[in-house]
């Protein structure tokens, strides 16, 4: 009877399988992922949206009591109120109204717009505003909302001259103010969340809300069509509807900041004329207790260096006190020389060997070059005031410390040493302390290869010395070095670093208050270290990490991360949570730790499944955050301790009708003994009793995403991995470890290898087994198929095949020299061309390629701004005069990894009826037998099956 019953289930299950649908092309465009999510100050309300690669995203607001859950269409960027009591959210046009207005070709003012939804959380009710491209909630305040709208749809436009609504303010002796600006503002209303009532002021192009919510700063551009419209910048109390004209006039205003009192206001400005070239911006202050905004900085202020002037793209910030002001300066640009006949000049880069900088760099940075600003600073209460410059073109970076208020700040530089990153990828640091009352310099820091930052509490500097592989702190105060990590056994730098430079750290964790202990992490556990050395190191997770093969992290789960200090410090006995990852097994979870304790923290969860962003009620003891693993999409969940969850979304129910799939994790051992690990798909349906083709998939190290969820996507090149499994394959995901010099033997050492060892399972068709991988593993590919003949088909994207002609190339996308990246990273070469040309020789495919055998498709896209996509043609045009199976897909003005959905979706078909065609013995499409001639290209994508042979 029981085995009658053991059959009997053995065909239920079997039928059930066989039900399933393989994935197809078809899916992709509404498979769904976890957009953002936050839960409401008090805890009440959690809020997430649902998105679609390609179709309309949900927003949903769920009350965690009540269970009530508010739906919204199209909802994106949401926010909460600070007192939890609204939400809001724009509302995006429908994903076919978007279409439509592209391939219409609609300009932007014509195409479909964003609107506002705002959320009562009492009534549920949801208000809908037309047109709005903006919105923001005070960050302590409650009560009021600011949005600004569109300008009105272009099909209305001009019909009518402008009228006064309800509600619209008329501005104190608002005369004709001339000519506008080019670019008009738009409505900006304010609206009363708690009596509904709005007031709108027009022409507004930006604006802003003090920390309390209770001032709100905009600028005003007036209209070219209404001479009576409001110009310049105004201050609106919000509480009492008070408002004040701080500058009276057009002009063009902008990064508009409060203290942290919300008592005091500056911004940068200027009032030239609009064609004018070069902009003489100014700062500008104001206070409670002014009628008007002042001219704090100017060109002619004293301090100010010559021939510079106040940089209007660079940042402003007050110190927490409020007594200085931070703000950047630069060079005054040259005016263009319009009497130079454009024709008649040459055009061309010159390249000089003295240069900081190659020109790629300089000509890919020119806009941000442009731009760069120097900080400096100003005491609004002196005496005297003048600008202090901190920075300049020799000293260019600096961070602020101690919110601003401590007596200097921590500048850096690399000036003199800029060359040299061509072939280290990086440069050394000298760093200073910089008085703000004067700007004398103080060099602390020399010639440091790492990282250096201030305490929260600015009373140390904390750096990273890579050389030394070691943490240490300099005493501000004292002018003590201490060298934190001396003596202790274990190592806070990567263990396991194998490429040709100097390893990199664990990382810094947190400061706890007051800057009493600095949290900084080993590979397995966290350290907290007394910052002047008085007190002993102490192993805060007691070294539970390393003996359990543990990785420990401190998770901050504060939502706000922009407030100030929210993620400087921690209490000095905070109990916090720490993610964990198990290095074996792969699991993840949380745990719990008093930081001033050292014991072995408390297990909250650890489980089969990828955990992310955790995150905690400001004011409740509640959190938010997804869950998956490969088999489970990513869903939302909340809890109070992980004992008990609860899950709020039901992402890709479909998924059920589809035959998915299963990961697990394969050990082995390589022919030099080393340990090795990977993972393996299996069809959800996968019967050991047949025999399967195989996709193997490589880049570095792929296992610590054993459960990591593979959504079914057009991807960049990246194998579409649940696609091939849920479609009858095997796909096997090696992890490599490498060897100095020989990148090309490390990857045969550890994928062959590992290939070798599922082949002694009966299930997998050893002579149908492909290879893919893009960028490094697209290099891999073209290495491995030079060695021998075990894979039956290959696809490398935007392989590297000759290293000796791309040793000396630019990237593209930063302008830098790929010397680097033989010499000391991922290329891992570690020697320069002629210092070890055999290498170079060793690993380059293209020297190997008449071994080649193997069927090869290549990407290589013509702006590749990585990898030269001249090696992909090095490689097709070798292999095409050697006469073997080779085709090259080059994707019209992409990049290394595909950016455009459309292109996505191409390479995805082709590269299944690839493999399906050698792997499978499927028919050819067309593309493969008999390709497309330039002059179909457009026509036909030769996608069609054919009975003929490539």
């Amino acid at each position: 009877m029981q085995k009658r019953l053991t059959v009997i289930l053995f065909f239920v299950v079997s039928f059930a399988y066989a039900q399933k649908k393989p994935l197809d092309h078809s899916v992709y465009d509404t498979w769904e992922s976890i957009g953002s999510k936050q839960l409401s100050n008090n805890g009440q309300w959690a809020m997430y949206s649902i998105l679609q690669q390609e179709g309309d995203a949900q927003l949903y607001l769920t009350n965690i009591k009540t269970n009530t859950r508010i739906n919204v269409p199209r909802g994106m960027n949401a926010q909460f109120s600070n007192d939890s009591k609204f939400a809001a959210f724009n509302i995006r046009p429908l994903n076919k109204d978007l279409r439509q207005a592209k391939i219409k070709k609609k300009k932007p003012d014509e195409s479909p717009k964003d609107s506002l939804g705002i959320a009562n959380l009492t009534s549920n009710l949801v208000t809908k505003v037309a047109r709005v491209k903006s919105f923001k909630f005070p960050e302590e305040g409650a009560g009021v909302l600011a949005y600004l709208t569109e300008k009105p749809d272009t099909a209305q436009k001009g019909t009518k001259p402008v009228e006064k609504k309800d509600g619209e303010t008329d501005f104190a002796d608002d005369d004709p103010a001339g000519k506008g600006k080019t670019e008009e503002g738009t409505d900006l209303v304010i609206k009363n969340l708690i009596t509904g009532t709005d007031k709108t002021y027009k022409f507004v192009t930006d604006y802003y809300f003090s920390k309390d919510g209770k001032q709100l700063v905009f600028a005003c551009s007036g209209s070219k069509k209404d001479k009576m419209a409001p110009q310049g910048v105004f201050l609106l109390n919000t509480e009492k509807g008070t408002l004040k004209t701080l500058i009276k006039g057009k002009g063009n205003f902008k990064n508009f900041t409060f203290d942290e009192e919300s008592e005091h206001l500056a911004f940068v400005g200027e009032q030239g004329p609009e064609k004018q070239e070069i902009k003489n911006y100014n700062i500008y202050y104001n206070s409670l207790t002014i009628d008007t905004a002042q001219i704090l900085v100017d060109f002619d202020m004293p301090g100010l260096p010559e021939k510079w002037s106040v940089n209007g793209d660079g940042k402003i910030t007050f110190s927490k006190d409020g007594k200085k002001i931070f703000f950047g300066i630069s060079p005054v640009k040259k005016l263009k020389d319009t009497t130079i006949v454009d024709f008649e000049v040459a055009k061309v880069d010159v390249w000089n060997y003295k240069d900081d900088y190659l020109q790629p760099m300089q000509l890919k940075n020119i806009e941000r070059d442009s731009k760069k600003s120097y900080l400096s600073v100003i005491d609004v209460y002196s005496s005297d005031p003048k600008v202090i410059p901190l920075t300049d073109v020799k000293l260019p970076d600096a961070s602020i410390m101690a919110e601003g208020d401590a007596p200097q700040v921590l500048a850096s530089t690399d000036y003199g040493r800029r060359v040299e990153s061509q072939w280290s990828g990086s440069t050394s640091k000298d760093y200073y302390l910089v008085d703000i009352k004067n700007g004398q310099k103080r060099k602390i820091i020399e010639n440091l290869n790492g990282y250096a930052m201030p305490s929260p509490a600015g009373n140390y500097v904390l750096y990273f010395d890579r050389k030394l592989g070691s943490w240490n702190t300099y005493q501000i105060a004292t002018g003590k070095i201490t060298v934190l990590t001396a003596g202790l056994s274990e190592k806070f730098v990567d263990e396991e670093n194998d490429v040709p430079d100097l390893p990199s750290a664990y990382g810094l964790a947190t400061w706890t208050e007051g800057d009493k202990a600095v949290l900084i992490n080993d590979k397995y556990d966290i350290w907290s270290f007394s910052p002047d050395g008085k007190s002993a190191p102490k192993n805060i997770t007691a070294g539970f990490g390393r003996a359990n093969n543990i990785t420990f992290r401190y998770e901050n789960v504060q939502l706000n991360r922009t407030e100030r200090n929210a993620n400087k410090f921690i209490k000095a006995n905070e109990l916090i949570w720490l993610s964990a990852f198990n290095n074996l097994t792969k699991e993840n979870g949380f745990y719990r730790t008093n930081v001033g304790t050292a014991k072995a923290p408390e297990l909250a969860i650890m489980a089969k499944f990828k955990y992310a962003n955790l995150v905690k009620a400001k004011d409740a003891d509640i959190y938010i955050y997804d869950k998956a693993n490969y088999v489970e999409s990513p869903n939302v969940y909340i809890t109070t301790d992980f004992k008990t969850e609860t899950k709020l979304s039901n992402t890709n129910p479909q998924q059920k009708d589809y035959n998915w799939g299963t990961a697990e994790l394969v050990k082995w051992t390589t022919p030099k003994g080393y340990k090795a690990e990977g993972i393996l798909y299996k069809p959800e349906n996968f019967d050991p009793s047949k025999k399967y083709p195989m996709i193997v998939y490589f880049y570095e190290k792929l296992t610590d995403g054993l459960y990591t969820y593979q959504a079914p996507a057009p991807t960049p090149s990246r194998l579409n991995i649940s696609y091939f499994v849920s479609n009858g394959y095997l796909v096997f995901a090696p992890d490599i470890s490498y060897e100095t010099g020989h990148p090309g033997k490390s990857a045969v050492e550890y994928i062959n290898s590992g290939v070798e060892n599922l082949k002694k399972n009966s299930w997998v068709d050893g002579n149908k087994i492909g290879i893919q991988g893009q960028s490094w593993g697209g290099y891999q590919v073209a290495y491995l198929i030079t060695q021998n003949n075990m894979y039956a088909a290959a696809w490398a994207g935007a392989p590297v095949v000759n290293m000796t002609s791309a040793y000396g190339g630019i990237r593209w996308e930063t302008g830098m020299n790929r010397q680097f990246q033989y010499e000391k990273t991922q290329s891992r070469i570690g020697a320069t061309l002629w210092e070890k040309p055999e290498l170079y020789i060793e690993n380059s495919p293209l020297f190997m390629l008449p071994k080649v055998n193997t069927p090869v498709v290549i990407m290589a896209n013509d702006a590749d701004g990585a990898v030269p996509w001249y090696q992909g043609i090095e490689m097709f045009t070798a292999l095409r005069r050697l006469g073997k199976p080779v085709w090259m897909l080059n994707y019209n003005g992409e990049a290394h990894n595909l950016v455009q959905r459309q292109n996505r979706k191409d390479i995805q078909i082709r590269e299944q009826q690839f493999f399906d065609y050698y792997l499978k013995g499927a028919k050819a499409p067309a593309w493969m037998t008999n390709g497309i001639p330039a002059t179909e290209k457009g026509k036909t994508w030769g996608f069609e099956l054919t009975d003929d042979k490539p």
